[in-house]
């Protein structure tokens, strides 16, 4: 859509996942969008650097998506049906650049430019606006005027660094590293490790370093439920477990024997106290690990798991089983980011222990004008990309007064009330306040934009798109079906999706069996065995009547 002189001017700060996705609903819904990006491409956290920079997220060279195509791509474009159904961090930069190329996107943002700081101006509370202090590469500092402003500067850009929680640190020899700092095995060929903490990175790079490290030690202190990318039949993981059925299903069983069915699912495939991951948590209460290969690690020797580290005494490593591990060269800490955004008002850091307290994870409710939204500041168990989608269209359209939201009291309260719902799990108020469940919060939210499936409806009128939307994987697709921002192409990506979740995959042609050749043989084989289980019969069925008790195989 194109805008006129008229349109509200929207600042949008980061040119990521979530930060693309915001230009284009600001043109969907006639604003504005001017995009400040620091660095010199977009892509947010997936983009690849040799080295950190401070203040953005780092990634390591080998780092593949665990989330599959089908189910992490923007609702209105398709990743192409070519590309693996688990992504490289390369390739996803390619999807990246193709979104921003069909929607003309690039032409709204300004790279290698800071966002120094966001201020209300004084006559906030009647007109909503921002005065965001920018600097460019060179140094040159502007101050511009905005009528809303779209935070997208992602959560993994602050990493944590527990080193007073490990005594005697400071007499370590070797190199101590946040994963953050991690790019690729090389530095630690032939050395002995220990990697700190069983996250998604932690599990990665414990995985890729025991390929060339004299030893690979992977510390946890709770340990991890660890499930592959692939389930039953080769099909993707979050494509047979996120699906409308299903969350109907858990919210009708005990979750007691929901926890019992999927420890067990996993437990099939290999036993984790045996492989010493046994977590003390439920399964349900946190995320699972998706790793495909650590186990497979575990099993050969390559990988050993230890207990959280007690201290350290030189080169020595000492864990609280009381185990010990000499000449350890390196130790490299996967324990997670803080998120802050050091250029918002201090004054929007109103929950506990002065934390950023959001509305649905997206409106602060201190706020006289919701003209400011935080985006994909969320945890939960399916991708990121489509929700923070849907809350670029929800906030977008409160902007452009389209939507409303409700009293600054009634935002408070909720936001309570799903902290405290977390609470059990995740006993810190901070993470907890991260929390949502990935259906229910897609659904609240779509809702709240006019865009919600109803299922019913379409299983009366669209069957063929109904029954896949309610019994199939749960989709981008199904939130552009209908109201503001429809999708002509929505049904048919739908009725498609599995077609493309096999393309990469068909690479090599076999033949298909006639249909006479099947039944031939089903029949050949069908009689056969009828014909040897009589003969087998008419042999031991006497022998067994004449001495029940004497065994009838010679």
């Amino acid at each position: 859509m194109q805008t006129d002189s008229m349109a509200k001017r929207v600042a949008v700060i980061g040119a990521g996942s979530s930060g693309l996705t915001s230009i284009k609903c600001c043109l969907d819904e006639g604003l504005e969008p001017v995009c400040f990006e620091s660095s010199d491409e977009i892509g947010g956290l997936w983009g690849f650097k040799e080295k950190p920079e401070a203040e953005r997220c780092s990634i390591y060279r080998s780092l593949t998506v665990n989330t599959s195509k089908e189910m992490m791509c923007y609702s209105d474009f398709p990743v192409p049906d070519h590309y693996p159904n688990y992504m490289h961090n390369s390739l996803i930069m390619q999807y990246f650049k193709l979104y921003a190329e069909h929607f003309n996107l690039l032409k709204h943002i300004h790279f290698q430019t800071r966002v120094r700081s966001v201020r209300q101006r004084p006559d906030f509370s009647d007109s909503g606006q921002w005065e965001v202090v920018i600097a460019d590469k060179d140094g040159q500092v502007e101050k511009h005027v905005f009528d809303g402003v779209l935070v997208c500067a992602g959560q993994y850009t602050q990493p944590i660094k527990p080193l007073t929680h490990f005594p005697g640190i400071d007499t370590f020899p070797g190199t101590v590293v946040h994963s953050w700092e991690y790019k690729d095995p090389d530095p630690y060929f032939g050395k002995r490790v220990v990697i700190v903490g069983i996250g998604n990175s932690g599990g990665d790079i414990a995985v890729e370093l025991s390929r060339v490290c004299e030893k690979t030690f992977l510390s946890t202190r709770k340990g991890a439920w660890v499930i592959g990318r692939m389930v039953s039949k080769g099909l993707p993981l979050d494509m047979t477990m996120i699906r409308r059925a299903q969350d109907l299903i858990y919210c009708l069983l005990p979750r007691s024997l929901l926890n019992w069915i999927g420890e067990r699912s996993l437990n099939q495939r290999f036993d984790h106290k045996l492989y010493g991951l046994q977590p003390e948590h439920r399964i349900l209460d946190k995320r699972t690990i998706v790793n495909d290969d650590l186990p497979g690690r575990i099993l050969v020797g390559d990988l050993v798991m230890k207990p959280n580290v007690q201290k350290f005494q030189g080169s020595t490593l000492v864990f609280d089983d009381g185990t010990v591990e000499e000449k350890i060269d390196a130790v490299i800490l996967c324990t997670g980011y803080d998120f802050k955004f050091p250029f918002l008002p201090a004054s929007l850091n109103s929950g506990a222990d002065g934390d950023l307290k959001l509305y649905k994870r997206i409106f602060p409710p201190s706020l006289e004008r919701p003209t400011l939204a935080i985006l994909g500041l969320l945890q939960t168990k399916g991708p990121i990309m489509p929700a923070a989608e849907l809350q670029a269209r929800w906030a977008t359209r409160v902007i452009a007064g389209l939507n409303h939201l409700p009293p600054a009291d009634k935002m408070d309260k909720i936001i309570e009330k799903d902290i405290k719902a977390n609470l059990k799990s995740y006993p810190c108020p901070k993470l907890a306040a991260l929390q949502v469940d990935y259906i229910p919060y897609l659904d609240t939210i779509a809702k709240e934009v006019g865009v919600r499936p109803n299922i019913a409806w379409l299983l009366l009128r669209d069957p063929a798109v109904g029954l896949r939307a309610f019994f199939g994987p749960c989709t981008p697709y199904q939130f552009r079906l209908s109201g503001p921002g429809n999708w002509s192409g929505a049904r048919q990506a739908i009725l498609t999706q599995w077609e493309r979740v096999a393309k990469p995959m068909k690479t090599r042609p076999i033949p298909e069996p006639s249909s006479f050749s099947l039944f031939f043989w089903l029949g050949l084989s069908g009689g056969a065995a009828v014909i040897f289980a009589i003969m087998a019969m008419q042999k031991k069925i006497p022998l067994f009547l004449r001495n029940p008790f004497v065994s009838c195989i010679p």
